[in-house]
């Protein structure tokens, strides 16, 4: 008898591990003609094959929602985002085999279990955020009310059935080049999207931006951070100002290597190049506190900056000061000033200016923390001098605040 018990306790013991193994193998991910680092996915196909991965873990009522971010759409952008069943073939893009859905990028379709797509909502390209996620409210019937984001935003939604083993987070890419990054635990809620429409006015405070993504006052790197071309620049839409002469950036998350460089440049300023690096810019750089002026070596400036710092940029104008008349028509011409730092009477360094050109000089000062590190002697190209921050490796994240002194 004892022997018997002792059998079925082997025997039970055995049934046991063997369930646990069945259900270690269901918590694995896979992926085939794709390369996984951490959260980034990279495509390591031949474009003639798709590359697909699907998470380990279904989406539940706990962790409803995850994101991609398109850190680069290769040669075609034939990135898709959304939800397959368990056993999924890898060969095929999420949203063409039955009971899959996806978002695809290229061309704003959305895939419901079929190789014909139907038109769903924009495209997408470098830098945005696709979202997939589940309500789960009648989940309980079969039935799955899916819907996708860009950016935050709702694009759609539509009704998927979804077995016992749930639906699981999936992406395919199928041409070279392509890079995204996942986020598994991302959250997703219709205040956040009432949010995510309220950045668009903010977005209008910025004409140019490269490989940076405006989120109300915060700016974030997403680009690709792998060389000193993977810039990511914003630049305001207008110069400072005597009426406006000051602003400032908090380093939110320094990133990988708090390449964070904030100062003033040219309007035709190039996107691939920190400010201070090339002609007619100036910047004080985080992770070394050197400043640079119109050249790709530094001048030793101030301490580094780290998470929770506060860099700051502005002007002392002389107090005849007149924007340059080719500046662009709507920007406004200044008004007489109080309370403002003005020019000293000090000699620097010489810009390159082109014969018979009218030459301003002002001179550009930085803060940290509120305390002055120091300035620097400029010309003024035509237009003015407008603030812009770089950025150059992956997680930097600033809020910036570009009137600090108003009120």
């Amino acid at each position: 008898m004892d022997e018997l018990d002792a059998l079925q306790q082997r025997c039970l013991l055995n049934l046991r591990r063997r369930i646990r193994d069945v259900e270690a193998a269901r918590q694995q991910e896979v992926c085939t003609r794709l390369l996984k680092d951490g959260d980034t996915l990279s495509y390591h196909g031949n474009s003639e094959e798709v590359g697909c991965y699907v998470a380990g873990v279904p989406l539940s009522k706990g962790n409803c929602y995850f994101e991609v971010t398109i850190v680069d759409t290769g040669v075609r952008g034939t990135i898709a985002v959304g939800l397959v069943p368990r056993f999924y073939r890898l060969d095929h893009q999420p949203g063409w085999l039955p009971n899959s859905v996806a978002y695809h990028a290229d061309n704003g379709k959305l895939y419901n279990g079929n190789p014909v797509g139907q038109q769903f909502g924009p495209k997408c390209s470098r830098g945005d955020r696709i979202g997939c996620g589940i309500h789960f409210d009648n989940i309980e019937s079969g039935v799955a009310n899916v819907f996708f984001t860009k950016n935050g935003k709702e694009v759609g939604s539509v009704e998927v059935g979804v077995s016992a083993e749930g639906l699981f987070p999936a992406v395919g890419m199928h041409s070279l080049g392509e890079e995204v990054r996942v986020h598994l635990g991302a959250q997703w809620t219709l205040e956040e999207d009432d949010s995510a429409m309220m950045v668009d006015s903010h977005e209008d405070e910025w004409g140019r931006l490269y490989d940076v993504r405006a989120s109300g006052t915060v700016l974030e790197y997403t680009g690709k951070g792998k060389s000193i071309m993977d810039v990511g620049l914003a630049q305001a839409r207008h110069p400072l100002s005597t009426r406006c002469h000051y602003y400032e950036v908090e380093i939110v998350d320094a990133g990988e290597k708090c390449y964070i460089a904030l100062g003033l440049a040219r309007k035709d300023y190039p996107k691939n190049r920190h400010p201070g690096w090339s002609r007619g810019s100036v910047a004080y750089h985080a992770d070394d506190g050197k400043l640079f002026h119109g050249s790709g070596v530094g001048d030793a400036f101030g301490p580094r900056c780290f998470k929770g710092d506060i860099m700051g940029c502005g002007i002392m104008f002389p107090r005849d000061y007149i924007l340059h008349e080719h500046a662009e028509a709507d920007d406004l011409e200044p008004a007489p000033v109080q309370n403002i730092l003005y020019l000293n009477e000090e000699e620097e360094e010489e810009e390159e200016v082109e014969p018979g050109q009218e030459v301003t000089r002002v001179t550009v000062f930085f803060t940290r923390n509120g305390k002055l590190m120091g300035r620097r002697e400029m010309v003024v190209p035509p237009g003015g001098l407008y603030p812009t921050v770089g950025m150059l490796s992956c997680g930097e994240k600033v809020k910036v605040d570009l009137h600090p002194l108003s009120g």
